[in-house]
């Protein structure tokens, strides 16, 4: 009986049905294409032991002048920098209160009431407490005097849960001298689509509107830069903050409004960048000079060299322009000798020229736009970003990537939750991918590769501890970094990526499967499969015992369900296998769950006879 060798196309393609793709690949998880082959892609393992508070929606990494380096992470809750093996909280004071608050404690309830006239603070916040006193009981200075979070507010009071269960003697109020510290107003975990831009879909009446638009009723995205050997901050429709690295990892962030010597530096903005030349502070979408209310198409940038000065005058270069593009901006990005602002009706080219405009700005596209604020990447020279129905490169001009897995995306993608979605890089592998929610989840639950190289796609699941909410490319470390969330437990971690093959101490599962076959072109026989000679390579093998499982699925016509037929574990030391599957149609599939190796495919061969018709 002949053999038949099995070379299948490269890519996931998802565009016709899995039996009109014929000759190719129709479902993956945690695959990759390399060298036109499908492989098990690379694990991951904690950056540190440590977890850290909230869902980090964006990492940022630099290396000051003195090679210390840092990663800065904004997550819905918190700043953080991390130095060494160590997180930070470098989360900004919103307001301080001086002698000025009292406790009340129930017998029997661990929930302390403070009271703090119009403190503020909204539910989730954070708050330190200090120069407290015993309140007579177990509450004890020790247990007021640290961080809180609280869990209810009124007008003049706030909750928070104490590590002691108060008793009977707890009847004082803390004393005359306690202080509070607020961090700033936490935002939310979840996109509010009935608030502030958004109201509706693109080119809605609707669109533009700023009805209850707040950085703290929205979903808290960030966007962070380094100033020189110092970190500059914005919470999207907030405020800049700016953490000065000379004065120790101890010390917060703060408002760049409160620095000496500030003058008109916004108060709310949609991001902040720094510019490629000269060193600008660039605020995308800000409020004008004089107002307290975002514009959303004002482009305002600083004077060269300074964080503080946003007055323009005649002695330096401070200034702003006004897009006429579009109603809104969604994000920029620096790229090589521009920068990329993305509004909801195109693209425009925002570039350094120097005196007397300092940059120019011009419409380099239209028609497009960007799925999320972080939906595009710089890879290979190139940005590719996602749009709400397609993805495309941009090298000059903006160019529709065509995608094979394009209507699989976009059919089940959850568009309440797209501010969600991110790209990340991974460039050891020439990949650019798309973190997403799917249809059925409020969390990102899903991604997309694309192999800017080979061209090739891929998809999966964020299963098996691979949900990420952000990602660097860490181009100062070792390995691409990202930020994970674990809905479970609501510990968050920082992951070192393509970092042996498992997630730490875990297994996690790969798979991939082809579209069907049948025996000749029109499928009118049965086909007999005898014997199958699998070719397999294993990565970082460490027993004999490593395997990787084949399975023969079949089914008779194209809308029934497949069902397995033969099931063969493959070993390194493994030669052929005998099977009995019949079917019209067949598919296969190739698996395994691992922590310490992976895998990578080549061609297959099965011994194929007809076995009659019916």
């Amino acid at each position: 009986m002949p053999l038949r060798k099995f070379q299948f196309q490269p890519g996931i393609n998802k565009e016709g049905s899995d039996y009109s793709n014929e000759g190719g690949w129709f479902d993956a998880d945690k695959v990759r294409f390399r060298k036109g082959r499908p492989e098990r892609i690379g694990g991951w393992e904690k950056t540190n032991p440590d977890s850290f508070v909230g869902t980090c929606r964006k990492i940022y990494v630099y290396r000051s002048a003195n090679q210390t380096d840092y990663t800065i992470l904004g997550t819905h809750q918190k700043l953080y920098a991390l130095q060494g093996d160590e997180f930070f909280d470098i989360t900004p004071i919103r307001a301080t209160t001086t002698n000025g608050i009292v406790f009340a404690a129930t017998n029997g309830s661990a929930i302390i009431t403070a009271t703090d006239d119009d403190h503020g603070a909204v539910t989730g916040d954070f708050v330190t407490i200090s120069s407290a006193v015993s309140l007579g009981g177990v509450i004890t200075a020790a247990v007021l005097n640290t961080e809180h979070q609280i869990t209810g507010i009124t007008a003049d009071t706030f909750t928070f849960i104490a590590t002691e269960t108060a008793n009977g003697n707890d009847t004082n109020n803390g004393g005359s001298a306690t202080d509070a510290a607020y961090q700033i107003n936490t935002g939310l975990d979840v996109y509010v689509s009935s608030t502030g831009w958004g109201v509706s879909s693109w080119g809605d009446s609707s669109w533009g509107s700023a009805s209850g638009i707040s950085a703290v009723n929205q979903l808290r995205l960030w966007s962070i830069d380094n100033f020189g050997d110092d970190t500059i901050a914005n919470i999207r429709l907030g405020g800049i903050f700016y953490w000065d690295e000379s004065a120790g990892v101890e010390a917060r962030a703060v408002n760049a409004t409160s620095i000496n010597g500030a003058s008109n530096v916004p108060v709310k903005t949609i991001q902040v960048m720094m510019s490629d030349v000269d060193r600008h502070v660039i605020a995308f979408g800000s409020n004008a000079i004089g107002s307290t209310t975002i514009n959303p198409l004002l482009v305002r940038f600083s004077d060269a060299e300074s964080i503080v000065d946003w007055t323009p005058s005649s002695t330096n270069s401070a200034g702003g322009v006004q897009l006429s593009l579009g109603s809104v901006i969604i994000g920029a990005l620096r790229t090589r000798q521009e920068i990329l602002i993305w509004t909801d009706a195109g693209i425009v080219s925002m570039r350094f020229v120097g005196q007397p405009f300092i940059f120019s700005f011009n419409e380099v596209a239209t028609g497009m736009s960007m799925i999320s604020p972080n939906a595009a990447i710089n890879a290979n020279g190139q940005v590719f970003f996602m749009d709400r129905g397609s993805f495309y490169s941009y090298s000059g001009s903006a160019q529709r990537l065509p995608c094979t897995v394009l209507d699989y995306i976009f059919s089940d993608i959850n568009t309440g939750q797209l501010f969600k979605i991110f790209a990340a890089h991974n460039p050891e592998h020439n990949e650019v991918m798309w973190f997403y929610p799917s249809a059925s989840s409020v969390e990102i639950d899903k991604y997309v590769i694309y192999n800017y190289l080979e061209k090739t796609w891929s998809i999966g699941t964020t299963s098996d501890g691979f949900t990420r909410t952000a990602w660097n490319d860490a181009p100062t470390r070792v390995h691409p970094l990202a930020a994970s969330k674990d809905d479970q437990t609501n510990v968050n971690y920082l992951y070192n990526h393509e970092l042996g093959h498992g997630s730490g101490s875990d297994n996690f599962s790969a798979f991939i499967e082809s579209s069907d076959f049948d025996l000749d072109p029109d499928g009118e026989r049965f086909m007999f499969v005898s014997k199958i000679i699998p070719d397999v390579t294993f990565r970082n093998q460490q027993t004999q015992e490593d395997d990787v499982t084949i399975t023969i699925k079949g089914r008779d016509y194209p809308l029934e369900d497949l069902s397995t037929l033969s099931t063969i574990s493959v070993t390194p030391a493994s030669t052929f296998t005998n099977t009995r599957a019949r079917s019209r149609q067949c598919a296969i599939r190739v698996s395994n769950t691992s922590n310490d190796y992976g895998w990578r495919l080549g061609d297959l061969r099965l011994e194929i006879k007809p076995d009659g018709r019916r």
